[in-house]
């Protein structure tokens, strides 16, 4: 999933690094944590932009999803160009968001919400495995076959370019559908660390550090386009994958709101199942970890998880926890939607953080569910990403409000216009100007947590969530 750049401000990623992709934005958020900064506008709308973006929900809804469109539209890369895309700069870019200042510890792999949490409580930097380059064209949004074949033939200048990543190359109908009319998306996944990477972690980490891989093992079924190419139709969120294949009363439904010419997509059959395009770990790169820390004695931990929200719940307790050891309430909860990040400010309310992936019926229930299986919050706030289409297995307001409900004694929205949502473009501004309001408690940010106290209740813990915690490699002293 991808965010409009319509109210961005100028172009600071290298170019075909989209400024409003997860990845992006994720990074921002933790390193603007690093430094002490807040996080308003998703690290990117301009301040001066910030009025006019308070006031897009005046306009038409059409009006809106066209800005939408062409805001994302501009981001993209000529296919002309893909020869000319390296990712090693955009690994450049990742590291030079961060103090360059010592650490115990870093945080490698999968792009993920939680993750910016984790990082923020160890106080460490976060590099990710995936990046999106989106690629110019124009394409009818259910026209999957062609869009395979166009991947075909414009996909090998830039898997020669970069012969150390994967392309899993994806088109969503449903959640995407805005994007996929002008954008085709390469979404990459790194199999080695690479030279930025590595000389990022060799002059900050400490020399008896630790390196985290963090791995969602979540994934898709596949198309095999080539080597180290991959297809991917949709992605987590509101369809389960054999939908997108083999058609749905529900995805018939959708369709036929959308005014569209077919009640289900004409796809080729998957080869298999891969790493999921957005969140999904392409496990080649530990082993590249294991090797870079091998030769220099660093530790290194691997942190997996089936699917992208199982980290959430775990992140959110141990932030409890850690408010609990400093005499801290521990019943205040913020929701945070997709990119709708803020740790600054998630931190200084003394909220505790959860991520949910999307704005889908299945991220509710994941998030009911934690909120069935832990003991109860007096409050409960959350944001919720627009995205401008009432897609297939969006929750509705009233759905999200029943599980807010949950909270003993108060619950609501943060930047959200729940007569617009999920076309409250807005809230990508409103989400950070509107959050001090809501959430009045005022706390000092907590220290960062060593790496053995992590470790060490890790250890004790990680069986009551749905993760792995092990050590790989450790320090030869």
């Amino acid at each position: 999933m991808r965010i409009s750049s319509l109210l961005a401000g100028e172009r600071s990623t290298p170019p075909a690094l989209p400024n409003f992709d997860s990845t992006t934005v994720f990074v921002r958020a933790a390193a603007r944590y690093l430094r002490g900064e807040t996080f308003p506008g998703l690290g990117m709308i301009h301040p001066k932009l910030t009025p006019v973006g308070a006031r897009i929900n005046h306009l038409p809804r059409n009006a809106r999803t066209t800005l939408y469109t062409r805001g994302g539209a501009n981001e993209g890369v000529s296919p002309d160009d893909l020869g000319d895309v390296d990712v090693e700069r955009f690994r450049e870019w990742v590291v030079d968001q961060y103090p360059e200042r010592g650490y115990p510890a870093v945080v490698v792999g999968s792009s993920n919400g939680a993750a910016v949490y984790l990082a923020a409580m160890l106080g460490v930097p976060w590099l990710p495995q995936t990046f999106l380059v989106p690629v110019r064209r124009d394409a009818h949004p259910d026209a999957i076959r062609e869009d395979v074949q166009w991947g075909r033939e414009h996909a090998g200048p830039f898997l020669e370019t970069n012969p150390d990543v994967s392309l899993h190359q994806m088109h969503d109908p449903n959640q995407d559908r805005l994007m996929v009319r002008k954008l085709a998306y390469f979404r990459t996944k790194s199999k080695t660390l690479g030279d930025a990477y590595e000389e990022f972690i060799d002059t900050v980490l400490a020399a008896d550090g630790t390196i985290i891989s963090l791995e969602c093992e979540f994934d898709w079924p596949a198309i095999e386009l080539g080597d180290r190419h991959s297809f991917q139709v949709g992605g987590l969120g509101g369809l389960a994958p054999e939908e997108y294949y083999d058609g749905s009363e529900t995805v018939a439904t959708f369709l036929e709101r959308q005014d569209a010419d077919v009640r289900e997509w004409d796809t080729p059959e998957p080869d298999g199942r891969t790493p999921e395009s957005e969140w999904g770990f392409e496990p080649a790169l530990r082993e590249d970890i294991e090797r870079f820390a091998d030769g220099r004695g660093y530790d290194v931990r691997r942190l997996a998880f089936d699917d992208p929200r199982d980290l959430s719940p775990f992140i959110a307790d141990w932030y409890r926890r850690r408010y609990a050891d400093r005499n801290r309430p521990v019943d205040r909860l913020f929701v945070q939607s997709f990119a709708l990040v803020e740790p600054w400010w998630t931190m200084r309310t003394g909220s505790v953080p959860y991520w949910a992936a999307f704005n889908t019926e299945s991220d509710a229930d994941y998030l009911e569910d934690y909120l069935e299986n832990t003991d109860p919050y007096d409050e409960i706030h959350a944001t919720l990403f627009g995205h401008g289409v009432e897609s297939a297995g969006l929750a509705s307001i009233d759905r999200w409000q029943e599980v807010l409900g949950h909270a003993r004694d108060r619950h609501g929205f943060v930047g959200v216009d729940t007569d617009e949502f999920p076309y409250d473009v807005e809230t990508h501004v409103r989400y950070h100007r509107d959050l001090p309001d809501e959430i009045e408690a005022r706390h000092p940010h907590l220290p960062p947590l060593s790496i053995d106290r992590f470790d060490a209740v890790t250890n004790d813990i990680a069986d009551e969530y749905a993760i792995e915690w092990e050590r790989i490699a450790e320090t030869e002293l």
